[in-house]
């Protein structure tokens, strides 16, 4: 009978070591399985109006840098352009005649002072003043009708992937009113969201171990980057009548909010793909800091 206390005694006594161990190895590796792949989103946005001429890409493919991807029917943009150069000849065209009449009346009024009077002289330059304006103003009237047929031709800003692509051939894009996604490949980062509770002393660079839900065999090596200073709060915000917003909730529980941890990651595997909103958990490994 006491040989079984014993055993059951040490059987206690090794699980509460057990989870003493393992409680403060979480104290000194802080872990979270709330944790999402992240990337740079960039909104691929025309710069001018008019039906889709062209689309050169599918959705869900890779894009190069500078890679043509849409054509905007460009035959308004070129007949604006006509019709901007049309006007700038003309300014031009009499900015040489203001300022020939002004120079004839200046070598008249020297060869014979009197003739051409002040109001007369000054009048002249004024001419040419103003063609002077008129011209600058058609130079870059036409140089933003150049501009304009230059931006019905869109290119890929970064190298990366097109997702969502829902544009076809004819569709009607508005200027400065975002088409679609571009997710740029060199941007992947994981964003963990600890709680407040496991914060201290976690600092840029320690060591961090990624697993991605999709990749559970293949653990990743990256470092921490950056350390969130904020999140966003309901309670105190503005609600109706310009009254403070409280939720309510149990005094005897309070939980611990979660802030954002930025995890680049060191190196990625051939055979994962990153993709943003997938899930991942972390774990920081301070004590394999090289500052620790």
């Amino acid at each position: 009978m006491m040989k079984r206390y014993l055993f059951t005694g040490l059987v206690v006594v090794i699980a509460v070591t057990m989870v003493a161990l393992r409680y403060q190895h979480h104290l000194d590796n802080p872990w979270t399985r709330d944790a999402l792949v992240r990337a740079h989103i960039i909104q691929i946005t025309p710069r001018v109006t008019g039906p889709l001429s062209a689309v050169h890409i599918d959705d869900n493919s890779r894009v190069e840098k500078g890679q043509l991807l849409f054509e905007v029917d460009p035959v308004p943009y070129q007949t604006a352009l006509a019709k901007a150069e049309a006007n700038r000849l003309q300014a031009k065209a009499a900015l040489d005649k203001a300022s020939n009449e002004n120079r004839r009346s200046q070598q008249l009024e020297r060869r014979q002072p009197g003739t051409v009077s002040t109001l007369q002289l000054n009048n002249y330059q004024n001419a040419v003043d103003a063609a002077h304006a008129n011209l600058k103003a058609a130079e870059a009237a036409a140089h933003e009708a150049e501009l304009n047929l230059e931006y019905t031709r869109i290119h890929a800003a970064k190298s990366g992937f097109i997702t969502n692509l829902n544009l076809h051939e004819g569709t009607q894009v508005v200027a400065n009113q975002p088409m679609v996604a571009l997710i740029d490949e060199a941007s992947f980062w994981v964003e963990g969201f600890f709680k407040e509770t496991d914060l201290h002393g976690i600092t840029i660079g320690d060591r961090a171990t990624v697993t991605l839900m999709g990749f559970p065999e293949q653990p990743l090596v990256g470092q921490v980057t950056s350390i969130g200073y904020g999140i966003a709060q309901n309670d105190g915000s503005t609600g109706a009548f310009l009254l403070p917003n409280v939720n309510p909730n149990f005094q005897w529980i309070r939980l611990a909010q979660r802030v954002p941890v930025k995890v680049q990651l060191n190196a990625l595997p051939d055979t994962i793909q990153l993709r943003v909103g997938t899930t991942a958990s972390v774990q920081i490994e301070k004590s394999l800091n090289g500052g620790a």
